[in-house]
């Protein structure tokens, strides 16, 4: 099962587009199942995830963790996505100080 981990420090006053851009995941190859787990080492920030034209969560807080989302405790998003479709976690970042954002995306073939 294909996975995406990723540990990004988004800038104070920031936008990242896609914390999962340049992954060869980041577009499904063929209908699949995606879990996603995200968190935030701090207060502050927002995130929205897509898959396709599928809005999965509109702006929320992430949890704070200072590790990756543990499987399947943290993986509170899912959705099916069609092949072709684009997985896009846009994050936020409004606070004064820089906040690392880890994600956990797991690709689950159909």
């Amino acid at each position: 099962m294909p996975v995406i981990m990723r540990e990004t420090i988004v800038a104070a006053g920031a936008v990242n587009e896609n914390l999962l851009a340049g992954s060869a995941f980041e577009f499904a190859r063929q209908n699949s199942l995606v879990s996603i787990g995200l968190n935030q080492s701090a207060t502050g920030g927002f995130a929205t995830i897509n898959a396709g034209a599928d809005v999965v969560a509109e702006e929320f807080a992430p949890p704070i963790a200072t590790v990756y989302p543990v499987i399947p405790d943290g993986m509170y998003f899912s959705d099916v996505a069609a092949a072709g479709d684009r997985l896009v976690i846009r994050y936020r970042n409004p606070t004064g100080g820089a906040l690392t954002v880890r994600v956990v995306a797991q690709v689950t073939p159909l």
